[in-house]
Parts: C-alpha cells; sequence; structure tokens
C-alpha cells in the first residue's frame, strides 16, 4: 500500500500509530464492517429510549388503558334486528301519512280519529309516529342509551295499544312485543353498558 492511504499495518516501522491519509475504509455507510450506523438524532451517551413518557401503558394502550374494548364493536344482532324492526315501522308510518294525503285520506283520518274532517290531524299523527320509530333506530345502532330507552317506551306503549285494540292489534302487539324483547335481553344491556 502507499503513504498517501494511511497504511497502520506496520509495513514501516517508522510509521506506524501515524495517520497520513483518510485512514481505513469506512464502508458505504461509514462504519467500519459496510452496515448502517445508529440513526441521526440517537443519544450519544447510552440508550435513553424508552424513558419518560416514550412506552405506552402497561397494557399497551395510551394511559393505561387496555388495547381493546371489553364489549365488541359491532351491535349484537339483537339490537340489529330491533332497529330494522323500528325503522320499518318508520317507513311505514311515513306511507301511511302519504296515503293520507291522497283521495284515501279522508277514509283514514276517520279509522285514526273517528272523523272524515280530520285529515291534517291524521298526517301529523302519521309524521310524529315515523318520527319516533325512525330517530332511536339510527341512534340505538351507535350505542346511545337513550334510543334504547326510547324503543323500550315506544315498544311498551305500543303493546299496551295492541292489548286495547285486541283483536285487531295483535300484529302490533307481537311487533312491539318482539322491540321489547330484542331490547331487554342480555347481550344488548352488555353491549349499551361497557362503552
Amino acid at each position: 500500500m502507499t503513504e498517501q492511504q494511511g497504511n497502520n499495518s506496520g509495513e514501516e516501522p517508522g510509521r506506524a500509530g501515524r495517520v497520513d491519509g483518510p485512514g481505513p475504509y469506512q464502508g458505504v455507510f461509514g462504519s467500519a464492517d459496510g452496515l448502517p450506523g445508529p440513526p441521526p438524532g440517537s443519544a450519544p451517551y447510552g440508550d435513553r429510549a424508552g424513558s419518560y413518557g416514550d412506552r405506552p401503558g402497561a397494557y399497551g394502550g395510551v394511559f393505561g388503558a387496555g388495547p381493546t374494548a371489553y364489549a365488541p364493536a359491532a351491535p349484537p344482532k339483537q339490537v340489529t334486528i330491533a332497529a330494522v324492526i323500528s325503522l320499518g315501522l318508520g317507513v311505514m308510518s311515513i306511507l301511511l301519512a302519504g296515503l293520507a294525503l291522497t283521495s284515501a285520506g279522508e277514509q283514514i283520518s276517520e279509522v285514526l280519529t273517528g272523523t272524515k274532517d280530520a285529515q291534517g290531524v291524521a298526517v301529523a299523527a302519521a309524521v310524529i309516529c315515523a318520527f319516533i320509530y325512525i330517530l332511536p333506530a339510527i341512534f340505538v345502532r351507535k350505542r346511545r342509551a337513550w334510543a334504547r330507552i326510547m324503543l323500550i317506551v315506544v315498544a311498551a306503549i305500543g303493546i299496551v295499544g295492541g292489548v286495547v285494540a285486541l283483536p285487531s292489534g295483535i300484529l302490533g302487539l307481537a311487533i312491539h312485543g318482539t322491540l321489547l324483547f330484542l331490547m331487554l335481553q342480555q347481550p344488548t344491556k352488555l353491549w349499551f353498558h361497557h362503552r
């Protein structure tokens, strides 16, 4: 090797320990073995990674919270079925309001209110019923407790109305009984209580 390369192998006894050139080959990344060195900005005085605030909590979550929730992310099938039933009842109420605005409105208002002249009252009642069914149907799947309570109250009122209107109210009684049953089952309760 030449003198410009700074050979420290001891070929020349007077040049041992003396460096005149750039030194030995440092590799592609600047280290002798050619592997990348520490990342820029790393602590030069020892490994301080993982000190205060660098690591997540004991369970892997933020502030020591568990990495997963205990309740399932998707609503249980009971909640989904109740939401579909309630949405269906709301859609039927909207259809009833639309029919009450047609020529059959006098007959519908006579059935609902007892007089032929209360067509506006029949439409308003159908729209209110649609709102009362559709609103909790939307929010019960979003795990809103008030929507579950609202569905339970609506189902209880529907059951009372079905009992009063027996035998013609048997279908409404069955539908509202199913809604109440679904909202009071254990998977539904657990899903709403573990938020």
